[in-house]
């Protein structure tokens, strides 16, 4: 019964959002909209697919919902290019991360062509597929015309969802039930990715800690990808709180304080370490200094719970992980040092689809996995992923530049978010195949796009006014 039920909300919502969306793009020109699309959509992309499977068993209805976010977006760059009214005079001013973005889409599609590795063609075009996502989203934030009014509905989405997925985790907590045990997770991996249930709950080991202690993801696809959309719920949410009248941002505060809520809920070490890096890199880099007062604070009563309050196992489990006594710490160290092993013997790369932990990279050909610099390094070469840091440097620091420089209030808040949200993210692509987690990565990727238009703005008409945090934006 539940089931069913689920199955009714997901097609309705689906073809609701399918339908808006569509009419957007195809008879109103706003391409832009692809981006409300996939926020709407990529946080429940597992679950919609697993529900799709369990009420229905069928492999065909699973692939339509599969394949809707690439419609959506073919159908998009149609509108950008037949709704661009001086498209054969379209004007072309490359910046530094722009390069870098061309050289590593060229290097990656000449990769998936040239005879390396024991990868199938076909798996190297779908790990293509995936990569191209990245300069794609770029691409579209560059170029991208949003107004003041859609980049705070923009913003409030993804406040929105980060408060929508801790309230299920709190359901999740309260029964001592994952969602994902009734939305078919488990036999949707099973049936369509052969991949078999493991793990005290039936799931995966990723639902759970070492010492078999929930962890929960809510809506999303896994509790990895939970934590990282909580490090864009909460940055979204600062930037919101300091840049608004102080009367109505209490709202924004409960944003800040779900993210925490679910990032703690997740149990992700390397998250919950970005969490305070994120946080230390915003005091700092933005000179709000109150951030590291409150950082210490939470630091100081997080050790004190874990000492004094917290059960044997979850104090076992946070000792373990300093010790590196924790299976998935040493985990994470067995697989680097196969990349590296890899690297050093392979400078120039064995192709794609031969690392990280999609599906189409099959476990007979798969070198590491567990770190997204180094899955580039072995299928592109040192080149790729010196390439892949670069753009996140540069872009990171230009994105910084922005921030203090534009005049454009909104521009401010999303040069903010991407910087704070991208240099937080660094610590999980050091334990993760974290570009998987497509709700965070594209979206950012955008943003990075839309600040990177907004850089080229600022030193093509010269200097311009930074903003003041002390005063609010609006």
């Amino acid at each position: 019964m539940i089931g069913l039920l689920l199955f009714i909300l997901v097609v309705v919502y689906v073809f609701l959002l399918l339908f808006i969306t569509v009419e957007k793009i195809a008879f109103k020109g706003d391409w832009d909209y692809i981006l409300f699309f996939m926020v709407l959509y990529l946080p429940f992309y597992t679950s919609i697919l697993s529900i799709v499977y369990q009420a229905t068993g069928s492999e065909f209805l699973v692939a339509f919902f599969q394949y809707i976010k690439e419609l959506i977006l073919f159908l998009a760059l149609l509108g950008f290019v037949f709704y661009q009214r001086s498209i054969w005079n379209y004007s072309i001013r490359l910046n530094l991360v722009d390069k870098l973005f061309i050289a590593f889409t060229i290097l990656s599609t000449m990769y998936s062509f040239l005879p390396l590795g024991e990868a199938t063609f076909l798996s190297k075009l779908l790990y293509l597929k995936g990569i191209l996502l990245i300069p794609l989203f770029y691409f579209l934030g560059r170029n991208s015309g949003m107004g003041s009014a859609s980049i705070s509905r923009l913003c409030g989405l993804i406040m929105l969802i980060g408060v929508a997925a801790f309230l299920l985790n709190i359901v999740e907590k309260t029964l001592g039930l994952h969602f994902q045990q009734i939305s078919g997770y488990a036999l949707f991996n099973f049936a369509v990715n052969e991949i078999e249930p493991t793990g005290n709950y039936g799931l995966s080991w990723t639902f759970e800690t070492q010492t078999s202690g929930m962890r929960l993801a809510s809506f999303f696809s896994d509790p990895l990808e939970l934590a990282s959309s909580c490090l864009l719920a909460f940055s979204t949410g600062l930037i919101w709180y300091l840049s608004n009248k102080r009367d109505g941002s209490w709202v924004y505060v409960l944003v800040m304080m779900a993210a925490f809520g679910s990032l703690m809920m997740t149990a992700s070490r390397a998250a919950f370490g970005a969490f305070f890096v994120m946080l230390v890199f915003i005091a700092l880099v933005f000179r709000l200094y109150k951030l590291l007062g409150l950082g210490f604070a939470i630091f100081i009563c997080f050790g004190a719970y874990v000492l004094f309050f917290a059960s044997d196992e979850f104090y076992y489990f946070i000792y373990d992980t300093i010790t590196f006594q924790n299976a998935s710490s040493v985990g994470h160290l067995v697989e680097w040092f196969l990349a590296l092993d890899s690297i050093i013997s392979n400078p120039e790369g064995i192709g794609l689809a031969m690392s990280g932990n999609t599906g189409s990279v099959t476990d007979e050909v798969r070198v590491g996995g567990e770190n997204q610099f180094l899955i580039y390094g072995v299928q592109l070469g040192v080149l790729g992923m010196f390439l892949y840091i670069a753009i996140l440097g540069f872009g990171i620091y230009k994105s910084l530049i922005v921030f203090r420089k534009t005049e454009n209030r909104n521009a401010a808040r999303i040069a903010f978010v991407t910087a704070a949200t991208k240099f937080g993210l660094l610590l999980p692509l050091f334990t993760a195949n974290a570009e998987l987690y497509t709700y965070v990565s594209l979206t950012t990727w955008w943003m990075m796009g839309y600040t990177l238009a907004e850089y080229n703005r600022i030193f093509s008409e010269g200097e311009t006014s930074p903003v003041n945090l002390s005063q609010p934006l609006t």
